[in-house]
């Protein structure tokens, strides 16, 4: 059975948008990605919109905005889907649900986020809805102190990881320097982010400002097909496999430091690709947090419990070494709008499979693996794609 494919897709640059709005983002990569694909609005079965929103946007109930791109769209099944941070590989997974039950052949599938007209304070306590907030409602530093607390644990277990964590930042960092996506588009250095100092101050536990990703405003869309109609597109990145992997919200009902729910879903795609970890040309992995990366090595087998410092100070994870994670610069660097990290992902990783990732190009890229979670490892989506056309 032919497997469904992206066959279009659209990204705008993440950072601060004061000028557009949801509406307007969605509109824009709505009709970019379609475009992309060369169909028109009317060949759309079905839309899904992730938007994580949680109070950033006035406007909620968001699904039909994508409506707006083109008239010919009106009366499509518009739904909106959320997972936390994963809400963007939610969306994604449902439009592959809808193809495999055969309900539609082609569709368009949109994440969105816009942060930044959000004060501070209350984008911390958006953030940290998604958290349990029985336990964790009171964390100072919002989600950030949730991410503090696991790495102060981490440190406290298998020592203190300080500079692999300054490792990992500086090389997302570098990385985003050349796509043309990324909010910072700045090479920091080892020597900044390991160093605490007045633009690098700690913002909880071991982590600094530079441990943390962006708050970010942008939108990616995909168009995705079944695997009959990709194979007649001029370009086809097919789902070789997938997982998710949802598990429990409180952090005190399961090891927080190991990410089970992330390698499960390692397990699940890897099984029904039929490859291994060795198999892949690239992940892009969610480095909300540097200790995120750093424990995500691990839970998808990179190394053993308690060693993912190996990865990156043995350069496996670089750019040119044996798994490159993250070439795209990361959430660290490209950025993190809530609701469109997951479709980016999968945008950003289709690009590399087709040789169009411009300046953060991985050569002779053929499988590429990604991994979007929402929570602190709660709700976990892992993709593996290969080009199919």
């Amino acid at each position: 059975m032919q497997q469904p494919a992206i066959v279009g897709w659209a990204h705008t640059p993440f950072g601060k948008h004061d000028a557009e709005t949801v509406e307007s983002l969605v509109v824009r990569v709505a009709g970019e990605a379609l475009e992309h694909a060369g169909i028109g609005p009317g060949e759309v079965d079905e839309i899904v919109l992730g938007h994580f929103n949680a109070g950033f946007s006035p406007q909620d109930f968001t699904a039909s905005l994508v409506l707006q791109a083109s008239d010919k769209l009106r009366f499509k099944p518009a739904t909106r889907v959320e997972n936390a941070c994963a809400t963007g590989s939610a969306a994604v997974h449902q439009a592959l649900k809808t193809i495999e039950a055969k309900r539609a052949r082609t569709v368009l599938v949109v994440g969105v986020e816009q942060m930044t007209r959000t004060p501070a304070a209350e984008i911390g306590r958006n953030l940290l809805r998604a958290s349990y907030l029985v336990e964790d409602g009171e964390t100072p530093a919002g989600f950030a102190g949730v991410f503090g607390k696991i790495a102060q644990s981490y440190f406290q277990r298998h020592g203190d990881q300080s500079d692999a964590l300054a490792m990992i930042a500086a090389k997302n960092h570098r990385n985003g320097v050349a796509n043309p996506y990324a909010q910072m588009r700045k090479d920091l250095g080892f020597d900044f982010c390991r160093a605490e100092s007045d633009k690098n101050p700690f913002v909880a536990g071991p982590l600094k400002r530079t441990d943390c990703s962006l708050v970010s405003d942008g939108a990616a869309a995909l168009v995705i097909a079944d695997g009959e109609t990709a194979a007649t597109m001029q370009r086809a990145v097919a789902f070789k496999g997938r997982g998710h992997a949802q598990d429990f919200l409180p952090m005190s009902k399961r090891d927080i430091l190991r990410f089970e729910g992330c390698t499960e879903a390692w397990r699940q795609a890897l099984a029904e690709a039929g490859v291994t970890l060795d198999d892949l040309s690239l992940v892009e992995t969610h480095d909300c947090f540097t200790i995120a990366e750093l424990i995500e090595y691990e839970a998808m087998g990179l190394t053993p419990e308690g060693q993912g410092a190996r990865a990156i100070k043995e350069g496996w994870t670089e750019k040119g070494g044996r798994l490159p994670v993250n070439p795209s610069g990361g959430l660290k660097a490209k950025g993190h709008p809530i609701g469109a990290t997951g479709v980016s992902m999968h945008v950003l990783s289709a690009m590399q499979l087709c040789g169009e990732a411009d300046g953060i190009q991985v050569p002779d890229a053929t499988l590429a693996g990604i991994f979007n979670m929402g929570g602190a490892a709660v709700a976990n989506y892992v993709s593996i794609l290969e080009r199919s056309r």
